[in-house]
């Protein structure tokens, strides 16, 4: 299963609330019916003394095979210093036909042919024309891995898959996420959903971020600048040979098991922008921050390509009434940055390459939460 491995608390568990709507009972995006997600775990040191960081983490939107039971979808490029495969026919048709992986920058590309493979496997040997473009995402680990050495095989994207499960998820440096630095700590995998109420429509938005971004001292968490409380002399960045903090990237997956048509998708997904700001980000020209929203409602959305046989003329399709969607859009908000900051709480200080990068411990936040104001419970886990 994917657990949690290590006791570090949760935003949750320090008693930080974040905005007004209530999480699932995971908080995580496998609060959405049908979701599952996998991490595998690339570690080691080459013969040459480099440390390796670094895997993949896959996401998957329904049980079986997403390119034959596709999910409508739609994307969002903040800003584009970053790269991902198979967002330019979510675009044209609005359709996502693939699981979502998680990986690094120089991974990209045998991340991408690896789910074609795995994917081919589960289809029928009967002559049919095949074609799939997987969507994957990356940020850039390469100060404290090798990310030159292209350790990350379709074994590991194998593995993430057998690993995909619907229950708890695994947050901090694992997966795609075991090399990433967020606000000059160590960041990750963070993971965080809002359940509406029935009156709302009753509908899950989960969130889960591939955090690599960021700059201390803009660090806000519940709206509070504890970046501005918080020594930077532990900062990787005072030391590397990269000249700016925040060269990083952050990547989001949205997930609702609302019954919304693509444009809505896309919509949905312009929302992880606002997340990413109310936690202190989104400002850096060198970040590659991309987002990818899916929607499970329909259940029978038709494949990509019937190849001209038994495709219907017309397909009944639901969607929410644009009155009702703001909700949705405020859900994702709150998902978003909720799951940045446990990113942040559930990494533990790593040394790579020369590099140390500090984990986030909860004392330090706490105390630079009290110094910016924030009325909560100042006795919480001291």
């Amino acid at each position: 299963m994917n657990m949690r491995e290590t006791m570090k608390p949760r935003a949750r568990d320090l008693n930080i609330q974040f905005g007004q709507l209530q999480p699932g009972p995971l908080n995580a995006i496998t609060d959405v019916p049908g979701v599952r997600v996998g991490h595998s775990d690339v570690r080691g040191r080459t013969a040459s003394g480099r440390d390796i960081f670094t895997g993949v983490t896959l996401i998957e939107p329904r049980a079986g095979s997403t390119n034959q039971q596709p999910c409508f979808a739609g994307v969002h490029v903040l800003n584009g210093n970053g790269d991902a495969t198979g967002l330019e026919w979510i675009r044209e048709a609005g359709l996502l036909t693939s699981p979502i992986a998680f990986t690094n920058t120089h991974s990209l590309g045998v991340v991408r042919d690896a789910l074609i493979a795995l994917d081919r496997e589960t289809q029928p040997d009967d002559g049919r024309l095949y074609w799939n473009m997987p969507v994957v995402l990356e940020t850039y680990d390469g100060l404290l891995s090798d990310i030159n050495g292209f350790h990350v095989k379709p074994e590991h994207v194998a593995q993430a898959q057998r690993n995909a499960v619907s229950g708890a998820v695994t947050e901090g440096a694992v997966g795609g996420g075991s090399g990433m630095i967020c606000h000059e700590f160590k960041g990750g995998i963070g993971t965080s959903s809002r359940q509406l109420s029935k009156a709302q429509g009753g509908w899950t938005v989960g969130a889960i971020v591939q955090a690599n971004h960021g700059i201390r001292n803009e660090l806000r968490v519940d709206g509070y600048p504890v970046g501005r409380y918080m020594e930077k002399a532990d900062s990787p960045f005072l030391r590397a040979s990269l000249p700016h903090p925040g060269m990083g990237s952050i990547v989001v997956c949205l997930a609702t098991d609302a019954p919304l048509l693509p444009h809505q998708c896309t919509r949905l997904a312009q929302r992880a922008s606002l997340g990413l700001a109310r936690t202190g980000g989104g400002n850096e020209d060198h970040s590659g921050d991309i987002f990818i929203a899916f929607a499970t409602g329909n259940q029978h959305v038709p494949p990509a390509a019937y190849e001209g046989k038994g495709a219907p003329t017309c397909d009944n399709l639901r969607m929410v009434n644009n009155d009702h969607i703001s909700e949705l859009f405020l859900a994702a908000t709150e998902a978003v940055e909720e799951a940045i900051i446990n990113a942040l709480l559930a990494a533990e200080t790593t040394e790579g390459n020369g590099h140390a990068v500090p984990g986030l411990d909860e004392k330090t936040l706490l105390k630079a939460l009290r110094q910016a104001g924030w009325p909560g419970d100042s006795t919480a886990r001291l």
